[in-house]
């Protein structure tokens, strides 16, 4: 089974992210593996990745005309990738080197379309006191509340794989999803899963043994950035279940779960040894909920005054 790898990367702000995340994918211990790298509308970074790994036998460069978004990059990623599996890694990602070969092994000992992984956490500038593990998936990590492995909702897109011509018949990702500049909405890999389970009934399944690291970077830990990312992140609930009504099937049960069990055993366990870190915490789920919601709520109002306008 040969697995395709696509990277995308568009500012020269990631590059050395970038080459740490491609490094990962030519010392994986599975073969045979092909890397696509694809480079958003951007001619310097072209030029830098072209002279890093043009020549290389087992990676592809491709530069895009203009920036069209990651959607798009990882669609046209997918349409140069001659593999049977198609996996995604992002530009500040880090794959263990057994991920291929533990992505591969649930496809062949499970009858399924798709196979993420775990996320883990690389704190390049120090894990905040106040961050949650409950909220973990702000930074785009594997947070507490997830399934322990089997079929799931969705993955992260940082780690995430489907057989070639599954992909191809769900026509890959949704392009008005996903990360653009000026673009908040999100969950590209979600609407995808989600098209996969409606359209073709097909399964895609979580092991927590393929590992990537994730680098989360001095400003994702501060306080003002997370808050805001819980407030887009709820807007793009909102769009997502629109696109895909059965989602908020399971962000009610998370909700639910977050509230009657997390919260109640970190308020017992506050009780229990008092600590400044749990404190925050607390204030921390309260405050990033509350943000979703907003968010959630502004999503309403104004794909509401959309809709009116059509």
């Amino acid at each position: 089974m040969k697995v395709s790898v696509v990277i995308c990367i568009y500012s020269m702000d990631r590059f050395e992210a970038f080459s740490e995340a491609v490094e990962s994918v030519l010392d994986q211990t599975y073969e045979p593996v092909e890397t696509i790298l694809i480079v958003d509308g951007n001619q310097t970074v072209y030029e830098r990745v072209e002279e890093e790994w043009g020549g290389h036998e087992r990676i592809t460069v491709y530069c895009n005309d203009e920036n069209v978004g990651l959607s798009m990059s990882r669609n046209r990623g997918a349409e140069l990738a001659n593999g049977d599996v198609i996996a995604f890694l992002d530009d500040d990602a880090v794959a263990d080197e057994q991920w291929v070969k533990e992505l591969v092994s649930v496809y062949e000992e499970h009858d399924v379309e798709a196979v993420g992984g775990k996320m883990v956490p690389q704190w390049v500038a120090g894990k905040p006191t106040f961050l949650p593990e409950e909220f973990y998936w702000l930074v785009g990590v594997t947070y507490r509340g997830f399934p322990n492995e089997g079929a799931v909702r969705n993955t992260f897109g940082s780690n995430i794989s489907f057989r070639a011509d599954v992909l191809s018949e769900l026509g890959g990702f949704d392009p008005n999803l996903g990360r653009k500049s000026g673009k908040h909405v999100q969950g590209e890999e979600t609407e995808l899963a989600a098209r996969l389970r409606t359209e073709l009934n097909g399964t895609l399944y979580y092991t927590p043994d393929a590992k990537v690291k994730h680098k989360i970077f001095d400003y994702r830990t501060r306080f003002p950035w997370l808050a805001k990312r819980a407030f887009w992140q709820g807007y793009s609930k909102h769009v997502m279940k629109r696109l895909v009504p059965a989602s908020g099937a399971d962000e009610t049960a998370f909700l639910k779960r977050l509230v009657l069990k997390f919260v109640a055993e970190r308020v017992a366990n506050l009780f229990r040894t008092p600590d400044k870190s749990k404190v925050l915490q607390l204030w921390a789920i309260f405050v990033f909920t509350v943000a979703v919601g907003l968010g959630y709520i502004y999503g309403m109002v104004r794909n509401h005054s959309l809709d009116s306008k059509e």
